[in-house]
């Protein structure tokens, strides 16, 4: 099979720049023959293209790992909801920090905004199936729309909707009827020609998602509206910041990012840190700026400033020496000292 990846640039939703996973780690294994791999996908995701009669569905498909493997998908979050399935074997598996071992038949299920892992570091020996319907959302608050195609029942999609979106349960042990999905869903992938089998596959789905809400249903699974509150998504947010200091962020952009309105994201921000998102964002370039000073200590104060997002090196040095009372060589300086104090107190 030949791995198509196409639409590599960002792609934009709900005035927000999104970028799509591109699997690499996968592909790179694929192509030293290391597992089968067979998907339709769009977007960055691999795979033979999906045509626009699944529009909603950004990538179905498998691997077939039969040996042992050197890779593994870091953390990540994907472009809509996640629906993992194992055949057979082990899978190591972690989500929102939560690490567990897959066995034939689990079934996980990972919203936009959580972040998961595949393996510890390296992913198991099994056959592994995913599902990834975009329902227009990445925050927790946002409402969800479903693919025009998927055709359950009002009540049906309201109900699976609400319990999906008002708890945070991820994995589900699932019977023969599920197993027997991925398996045609195994079937429907691999002789697909061009879209060729687009209806069977809009079929499949529709049912694993009555299969899924039977299975939720039987749960007993306690819901909390609480878990699509707007300050959810603000705190998602927030945890993210820290990977993108450098970027020049205004509190228009913050707030974008986050999905929420500029008032409501200010007034979460203080509830949540005590302090105003500009304030906080500085905050957090100041504490990141510590670390590189004493880790990489052949790095200009010029360059610690930009990684860190100040605009100039000036301005990060009055912030630094506010906060501080000394400046970032001086910092530097200060901790080198106390550390050989520390490792030699006879000097």
């Amino acid at each position: 099979m030949k791995i198509n990846i196409q639409e590599i640039e960002p792609y934009e939703a709900d005035g927000v720049v999104y970028h799509a996973d591109t699997c690499l780690p996968l592909i790179d294994a694929y192509k030293r023959k290391k597992l089968k791999f067979k998907a339709l996908a769009r977007h960055t995701y691999p795979g033979d293209r999906l045509d626009e009669n699944t529009i909603g569905l950004n990538s179905i498909g498998y691997w077939d790992a039969n040996e042992p493997q050197d890779w593994g998908l870091d953390w990540h979050r994907n472009e809509g909801i996640e629906f993992h399935f194992l055949e057979s074997g082990t899978m190591p598996y972690a989500q929102e920090n939560k690490e567990v071992l897959l066995t034939p038949n689990h079934l996980t299920i990972t919203r936009p905004w959580e972040a998961h892992r595949v393996g510890n570091p390296y992913i198991g020996m099994g056959k592994f199936y995913w599902v990834i319907l975009d329902l227009g959302v990445r925050r927790p608050h946002q409402e969800w729309v479903w693919p025009d195609w998927i055709t359950l029942t009002n009540e049906d999609l309201a109900r699976l909707t609400t319990i999906l979106r008002h708890n945070q349960k991820s994995i589900l042990k699932t019977d023969q009827r599920v197993r027997d999905c991925f398996k045609r869903i195994n079937l429907a992938v691999n002789t697909d020609e061009n879209g060729s089998n687009a209806s069977r596959i809009r079929l499949l789905i529709n049912y694993l998602l009555i299969l899924i809400l039977d299975l939720l249903n039987t749960e007993n699974i306690e819901l909390n509206e609480s878990l699509t509150d707007s300050s959810r998504s603000v705190e998602y947010f927030l945890k993210e910041l820290d990977k993108n200091l450098s970027e020049n962020w205004t509190i228009e952009q913050m707030s974008q990012s986050a999905g929420v309105g500029l008032t409501r994201f200010t007034h979460h921000c203080k509830q949540l840190t005590n302090l105003t998102p500009m304030r906080y964002l500085t905050m957090r370039r100041l504490e990141m700026s510590k670390k590189i000073l004493l880790e990489k200590e052949n790095f200009t104060v010029s360059e610690v400033a930009y990684m860190c997002g100040f605009t100039t090196s000036q301005y990060f040095s009055t912030v630094f020496k506010k906060h501080e009372k000394c400046s970032p060589n001086e910092y530097r300086r200060l901790h080198c000292v106390n550390e050989a104090l520390t490792a030699y107190p006879e000097i």
